[in-house]
């Protein structure tokens, strides 16, 4: 995968983020698209071969649309500034999350926002085994690596059903489930990228499996 061709492309198309522009590079974004679902493929098979439960997600399901939703978001641009995708991407599962772009790079995960019954099965999930997943949280390497939760709108007090004293009332508080590991730019050219990414996968692995098992019950 040429990244350097991909973030040149990013530049431009934010220096000219409108339809006329993307109509005329057309060819060079679906040259893109193509590598970088290539790219996709090959993450997919290495890492479908780390367990048994992996569900195989191809780049071509896997890869996000560049274009903005702007139905719901009318005041974004037309483009995004990043290509991005799941892998390991059941339905309704904590998927692993891989952003490149011109804002951030990063490899993320779990259950952003979810609706009002995944996020209560999350918390009855940790109504009865938080400590599980606080063992997950406060294990050193998934710190070093990820630091704690991602930093999310929170309940002010203890949800519908739980007490304000409850032992994981910080955790029932959450709205959001995930976690996220940025990069930096230089990191993308290394070329030691893929093993990167396999690292911060098998760490991530354990939370994501809670979360699933958690909506799955």
């Amino acid at each position: 995968m040429d990244f350097h061709n991909l973030f040149d492309f990013l530049e431009q198309l934010q220096k000219n983020n409108n339809k006329e522009w993307m109509d005329a590079n057309r060819k060079w974004y679906h040259s893109l698209r193509a590598e970088f679902i290539l790219w996709l493929d090959d993450l997919d098979v290495t890492a479908a071969q780390l367990h048994d439960d992996y569900y195989p997600t191809p780049g071509k399901r896997g890869i996000n649309r560049i274009n903005n939703n702007l139905m719901f978001h009318p005041h974004k641009p037309v483009y995004k500034d990043h290509f991005g995708a799941g892998l390991d991407k059941a339905p309704g599962s904590a998927d692993f999350y891989i952003e490149i772009g011109l804002k951030q790079c990063l490899l993320a995960g779990g259950l952003w926002r979810p609706d009002a019954k995944t996020l209560r099965s999350i918390r009855e999930g940790i109504d009865y085994d938080g400590e599980e997943l606080q063992a997950i949280l406060d294990k050193p390497s998934f710190k070093k690596i990820f630091g704690s939760l991602y930093e999310d709108e929170k309940l002010t007090q203890a949800p519908k059903g739980f007490s304000n004293d409850h032992p994981h009332i910080e955790l029932l508080r959450n709205k959001t489930f995930g976690v996220e590991h940025q990069l930096k730019r230089e990191a993308i050219f290394r070329s030691d990228f893929k093993e990167k990414i396999i690292q911060v996968y098998m760490e991530m692995l354990p939370f994501r499996r809670y979360l699933n098992q958690a909506v799955s019950i």
